[in-house]
């Protein structure tokens, strides 16, 4: 089984057919992990290094000074963060 969307009342509604990842759309592909992973991406604003947050599909969310700072603000919002080299 798989998770699937919403019903009338918010609740979660289990699909009973598995999920086979060959056969995702581009759409489906792309909103893997969204809601749950955020990566962390080195950057320079204005000759400073930073770290920007991004969503899975590649949302700019936030920008931190620190590497620790910005995954304690992803933890923080529920998310698992992942770094990007």
């Amino acid at each position: 089984m798989n998770i699937g969307n919403n019903d009338e009342t918010g609740e979660m509604v289990l699909n009973a057919a598995p999920l086979d990842i060959r056969h995702l759309s581009e759409g489906q592909l792309a909103s893997l992990g969204v809601s749950e992973i955020a990566y962390l991406k080195p950057v320079v604003v204005n000759g400073t290094p930073a770290f920007a947050i991004h969503a899975a599909d590649g949302t700019a969310m936030a920008l931190a000074g620190d590497a620790e700072v910005a995954m304690a603000a992803i933890r923080q919002h529920g998310m698992e963060p992942v770094r990007v080299h």
